[in-house]
């Protein structure tokens, strides 16, 4: 008599969609939280539209990737946090040398403004996430002791700085992901995605280039400085 799991072929179709260097592309891509049409998506993995087309269809009926159309556009994001988590783990645990090197001098820039700070989906990451993530730890503001959660003095934090934290849903408050760039973790969950939101509408940080990094601006500096007590000028 059998006695194999039954989460087992389930498991087995997940590491298939994966094990594709083209879906694989378009996962780590759409961590930026955006929604792309499927031609930005191929120019992006180098490859023909209509085979973009047939792997976005695996990714789709996997459920890792959900699918819009807007008139003759068809649009494809992340199904939901779940999906980003996923891919952010398994990135996270390439081996440091792993990694192919930069070829040119604009991939090696680009490489460098990723790993000093980039959205992770929908909250902050590199040495700026981590940085964040430290002085609120500095502060009581997060515990770390098991697992990462808000304090008391942290969630008055939040409403005094004017940062909504909607927890109407199943999504962890605070959640540790681990920076792929830093081997560190840095805070996810709806506190995670508020601050990142809250930062990004404020332009205490902005978006560069067409990848998911950002760049502190003058404004975010005195934010965080006055907030958090963070120099975020070494993040330049």
């Amino acid at each position: 008599m059998s006695r194999k799991d039954p989460r087992a072929a389930g498991l087995a179709r997940l590491a298939a969609l994966v094990a594709d260097e083209t879906r694989a592309a378009c996962l780590l891509a759409l961590l930026d939280g955006r929604a792309w049409t499927a031609g930005e998506l191929a120019r992006h993995c180098g490859v023909a539209a209509s085979t973009l087309s047939e792997h976005l269809g695996k990714l789709v009926a996997g459920g890792l990737l959900a699918e819009e159309r807007q008139g003759r556009h068809r649009y494809v994001r992340l199904a939901g946090a779940r999906s980003a988590q996923l891919v952010e783990d398994l990135a996270a645990r390439i081996a440091p040398g792993a990694a192919e090197p930069p070829r040119t001098l604009r991939q090696s820039g680009a490489g460098s403004a990723m790993a000093r700070g980039r959205t992770c989906y929908d909250h902050l990451a590199g040495r700026l996430g981590i940085a964040v993530t430290d002085a609120l730890t500095a502060r009581g503001l997060l515990s770390q002791d098991t697992g990462f959660a808000l304090t008391d003095a942290g969630l008055r934090w939040f409403g005094t700085a004017g940062i909504v934290l909607d927890r109407r849903g199943r999504r962890p408050l605070a959640r540790a992901c681990l920076d792929w760039t830093e081997r560190r973790p840095h805070l996810a969950g709806v506190a995670g995605a508020a601050l990142c939101r809250h930062a990004l509408r404020e332009q205490w940080c902005v978006r560069i280039g067409t990848e998911r990094a950002v760049k502190v601006t003058d404004a975010g500096e005195r934010a965080l400085s006055a907030l958090l007590g963070l120099d975020a000028a070494a993040l330049r």
